[in-house]
């Protein structure tokens, strides 16, 4: 694996964590973006899950810097111990360009989870499949069709930016279809994608059936595009 990535990762990461106002959010926002369940980590780090559990939800004091740098390593070490997908994966965020406002409307990424239902809420969108039993870590408002048509599929990567626990909400869409059919054939999918332009009866009958294989929530919206990034650049979650 290379060493200069895993180090810009590691710092990146530790310094989101020590410099967050809710380190511990932050920490389980890292450890849930590289699949690791909370057993796993607590085994690496020889301590029992109960602490792991105890710094994400606060109940402990914040890890100091040298546990935040151990707590990091380990993360890294099990991801590249299982191949190094989500390694390799940021790996493509950090050093792949093009020109984000051809692409990326809006992207913002949260310190702590906040609630699918309150994301719905604040854009007035309304659920065509799946559950919105879930939380994300963030969204981004994506041009569909500049992201179809000239990103490759390591590009497509960088829409997710620092997490996959996030909505991707595509905008001016025709019937949806190609967006779900575009996640499809990426080997990351967002927990969430929100088609901006269309009502649930408008959708193509084929993005449920795609959603449904990635379990993706899909929701719809006709609210318009600088009023969505208004309003979510607006909110404190």
């Amino acid at each position: 694996m290379n060493s200069e990535l895993r180090k810009q990762l590691a710092e990146k990461m530790a310094g989101e964590i020590t410099l967050s106002d809710s380190p511990g959010k932050a920490l389980k926002k890292w450890r849930m973006s590289f699949g690791i369940p909370q057993g796993t980590l607590s085994e690496r780090l020889g301590t029992s899950p109960s602490v792991i559990s105890d710094y994400e939800g606060g109940r402990r004091k914040s890890p100091g810097t040298a546990v935040v740098g151990k707590i990091v390593d380990a993360i890294l070490s099990i991801d590249e111990e299982n191949g190094g997908k989500y390694i390799q994966r940021f790996s493509k965020i950090l050093y792949t360009q093009f020109d984000d406002d051809d692409v990326i409307y809006d992207m913002h990424d949260y310190a702590s989870a906040v609630s699918l239902p309150s994301l719905a809420e604040a854009i007035g969108a309304r659920k065509l499949c799946g559950s919105t039993d879930l939380t994300i870590f963030g969204y981004t408002v994506v041009n569909s069709l500049n992201a179809i048509m000239h990103l490759s599929a390591n590009e497509f990567n960088r829409i997710y930016g620092w997490s996959t626990e996030r909505a991707l909400i595509f905008t001016n869409v025709s019937t949806g279809k190609s967006p779900l059919v575009a996640i499809r054939v990426t080997p990351f999918k967002p927990r969430c994608v929100v088609l901006q332009g269309l009502e649930p009866e408008q959708v193509h009958p084929l993005v449920p059936r795609l959603a449904e294989r990635d379990r993706i929530t899909v929701l719809c919206t006709s609210m318009g595009v600088e009023e969505i990034v208004s309003t979510l650049r607006e909110k404190e979650w």
